[in-house]
């Protein structure tokens, strides 16, 4: 028996769904064990850069954690009281995340101030820049894992996970790169401390963090407020739209996000002597086209052809 477009495309929702969820748990985890294993080196060593990136990888967590309810609760058919379902929940995600990025980073430039004042001696450097580079590997292969399947999806809290994740790795690498440094400074220079490296590396690391908070919250807020798709995606569905030889023209074409779901609506414009029936027929075909593309809701408003452009129809008009 043959499935009906509307049951391929619960089988791919659903199947989406699952991918980004065994993603999500995947990010929990790693992160879990990051918070942990940089916070007990960095007090062990006394550094504060390896502490700031325990500070990191703990927001990374609460982040992880904040995506994983995303994903799951994003993915909840449309109810009576939300008839556009949950899709927004993901961008609430990822400007909620940016929100706590922002404030890890104050905390670790006021921490690092304190210790450039106060410095204090780093004991044991080789630990430090171990679990460094085990944060750099683990990070990459797990942020790599989430930014496919963000782009599979297109899901925004996925994304900023996976942005949460990439500036980790940076990160990591300054902090190990500082401590090397220390490290290979107070080898030459015997006597000599060098440990107002380790905050200003914590500070630098602190700027990129709020980078990349910056970047995520335009994103996410430019969905809220229900921005239009790219420019890429409207000519793609424009010339959908225009492919189909009995359409006279359409007009008002306009697009928004809730997290990867996007809403669709634009005029149809027929001939005056064109049936009804087959009217909704050819607007069937044109919106399952769009739905094969794109994860979407589309509504179409069907209108007679006055045999003239004019206003907004004009830019598409076929009349000759």
């Amino acid at each position: 028996m043959e499935m009906d477009f509307k049951s391929v495309s619960i089988i791919f929702y659903m199947n989406n769904t699952d991918k980004k969820k065994k993603v999500a748990r995947l990010s929990v985890a790693s992160n879990t064990f990051l918070v942990v294993s940089k916070l007990i080196i960095g007090l062990m060593i006394g550094s504060i850069s390896v502490i700031s990136e325990a500070i990191h990888s703990s927001v990374d967590l609460l982040a992880a954690g904040i995506a994983l309810f995303a994903v799951k609760n994003s993915s909840i058919p449309a109810d009576d009281e939300h008839r556009f379902g949950h899709g927004k929940i993901e961008n609430i995600s990822g400007f909620v995340e940016a929100l706590l990025i922002f404030l890890a980073a104050i905390f670790i430039i006021y921490e690092s101030i304190k210790k450039l004042i106060h410095p204090v001696p780093i004991e044991t450097i080789g630990f430090g820049i171990l679990i460094m580079f085990f944060a750099c590997v683990l990070n990459f292969y797990v942020s790599r894992m989430l930014a496919k399947t963000a782009k599979e999806t297109d899901s925004i809290a996925l994304k900023a996970d996976a942005m949460h994740l990439t500036t980790d790795i940076y990160t990591s690498l300054g902090v190990m790169l500082g401590l090397f440094l220390i490290w290979i400074l107070e080898t030459i220079f015997k006597g000599h401390h060098f440990h107002w490296i380790d905050p200003v590396t914590a500070i630098i690391v602190a700027l990129m963090i709020i980078k990349a908070a910056y970047n995520l919250t335009m994103e996410a807020l430019g969905d809220l407020m229900d921005s239009s798709i790219t420019k890429k995606s409207l000519d793609d569905i424009s010339e959908i739209i225009s492919s189909n030889k009995y359409i006279k023209s359409f007009k008002n074409l306009k697009t928004r996000k809730a997290g990867n779901k996007i809403f669709i609506e634009f005029d149809l414009v027929f001939n005056n002597e064109i049936l009804l029936k087959d009217a909704h027929t050819i607007t069937d075909d044109i919106t399952n086209m769009i739905k094969a593309k794109y994860d979407a809701d589309v509504i179409v408003h069907m209108e007679p052809c006055e045999d003239k452009c004019i206003n907004d129809c004009e830019d598409n008009c076929k009349v000759e």
